[in-house]
């Protein structure tokens, strides 16, 4: 009884380990579109951070649509990429429930 407890808390924490990571990878791809529409010092260490990382993130969606409005194509192409690391971090968190066979 206690390692079916142990089992459903391990693949517990592991799903919400990957729900958080996906948000977080959503919260710098969000920060990033904030940051060009809002025109933020591109020379801000925090706005610099978070660029070099929605860049690594973007998985290829920062090239997808290429209107000629800079903020346009920010807004739709890092926006695109954000959605996708909300729904596939909520996806793989549900495939490791059932497959861990978790009861929670």
């Amino acid at each position: 009884m206690r390692w079916r407890r142990a089992k459903d808390r391990t693949v517990g924490l592991l799903a919400s380990v990957v729900r958080w990571i996906g948000l977080v990878f959503a919260a710098i791809l969000v920060l990033h579109v904030i940051f060009v529409i809002g025109d933020a010092n591109p020379d801000n260490g925090i706005v610099s951070f978070v660029t070099s990382w929605s860049d690594s993130l973007s998985l290829g969606f920062n090239d997808l649509f290429t209107p000629d409005d800079e903020k346009l194509r920010v807004l739709i192409n890092y926006g695109i990429a954000a959605i996708f690391w909300l729904i596939v971090s909520a996806v793989l968190a549900k495939i490791i429930r059932r497959v861990g066979g978790s009861s929670l």
